[in-house]
């Protein structure tokens, strides 16, 4: 139960750190949100800000939030990042900062990679923009993969993660994930009776499909020297997931062998898989949840709650007027295993 506990935050804006446990009259913030979001890059904090405690945040100044509760073992990291906005009043200021995505955000290439895995591009694209790495999967082996800076490096490591059917993004610390989901880096436990505020499902028909896959080439035929050549005949290095209808054609010239079109008919139907069911859930405050992990909902008394969710958005808000709340953003763990 965290009902009755102090919520607390810890801001550190470039030199100057404001610490609500030691200082609990030193709140410099009326509205402090951390959004966290697979699917919406990069991660975004907002505050408003008091004019007190001598704080005066500039542009590009470092930003960590750590949140949790005074009475209850402290802080979480939730967020690092870079100030890019500061809009300053007489009574007011009112910042945003971004997640370290905004360098993939920033950075365009020009590349052919040759024989690499998707993870060894991901690795190459962020040692180019000076991030740190996590977890880095292989993901699909391509005899050739083009980046070209008619999109950022960021939009490329989308494609890849989509591609390879795995999740991209920051974790708390800091650090590029790229990393397929099983059954999740921890598992909360969710009870109704005790943190839940706002708990809602939908369900969708129709995406129970058949995901056929294809790229240019006929190396599932005449093996992988022959990357380079077109073909008219893509029954022999087409990957195909799933046994619904209709028949979804996924049709990308990077997939150049069978593996990586099998590979890709997969995750996408994992996609499909996860958006046949999707919700959100509002809390008490619960800074340990993160991107990369699972929710167990329990003990609600109606049916189709009850069950184990992927978390893909996060949202943490501590306010004076509703306190610490958290608000998880679900959806469905795919059964479909990648191939």
């Amino acid at each position: 139960m965290t009902t009755l506990l102090t919520p607390a935050y810890r801001l550190t804006l470039g030199a100057r750190v404001v610490d609500t446990t030691v200082e609990p009259k030193a709140s410099a913030t009326t509205d402090l949100v951390v959004t966290l979001d697979m699917d919406d890059w990069p991660d975004t904090i907002s505050l408003a800000l008091g004019q007190v405690g001598g704080l005066n945040p500039k542009l590009d100044d470092k930003a960590t939030i750590e949140m949790g509760y005074a009475d209850n073992g402290g802080f979480v990291q939730v967020f690092v990042g870079l100030i890019n906005d500061v809009d300053a009043g007489l009574t007011l200021r009112r910042l945003t900062g971004t997640s370290e995505a905004r360098a993939l955000a920033l950075l365009f290439v020009d590349k052919t990679y040759e024989g690499q895995t998707a993870g060894q591009i991901v690795r190459d694209l962020a040692s180019r923009a000076s991030l740190t790495v996590g977890t880095v999967d292989d993901g699909i082996a391509f005899p050739v993969y083009v980046v070209d800076s008619r999109r950022n490096a960021l939009a490329h490591l989308r494609d890849l993660a989509t591609l390879s059917g795995v999740d991209a993004y920051f974790d708390s610390g800091g650090k590029l994930v790229f990393q397929a989901f099983t059954n999740g880096n921890i598992i909360h436990d969710v009870d109704f009776a005790k943190q839940v505020l706002a708990l809602a499902v939908d369900r969708r028909s129709g995406l129970d499909v058949t995901v056929k896959a294809f790229g240019e080439s006929p190396t599932g035929s005449a093996g992988s020297d022959a990357w380079g050549w077109l073909t008219k005949d893509f029954s022999r290095s087409a990957g195909t997931a799933g046994t619904g209808t209709p028949t979804v054609i996924l049709e990308r010239p990077a997939l150049r062998t069978a593996q990586a079109a099998s590979t890709a008919a997969s995750a996408e139907l994992r996609a499909f898989q996860r958006r046949a069911l999707q919700g959100h859930v509002d809390m008490l405050g619960r800074p340990e949840v993160k991107l990369g992990d699972a929710i167990r909902v329990r003990q609600v008394p109606s049916n189709g709650f009850n069950d184990i969710y992927q978390v893909r958005r996060v949202v943490h808000r501590i306010t004076k007027e509703a306190g610490f709340t958290t608000s998880v953003g679900f959806s469905a763990i795919p059964s479909e295993a990648l191939q």
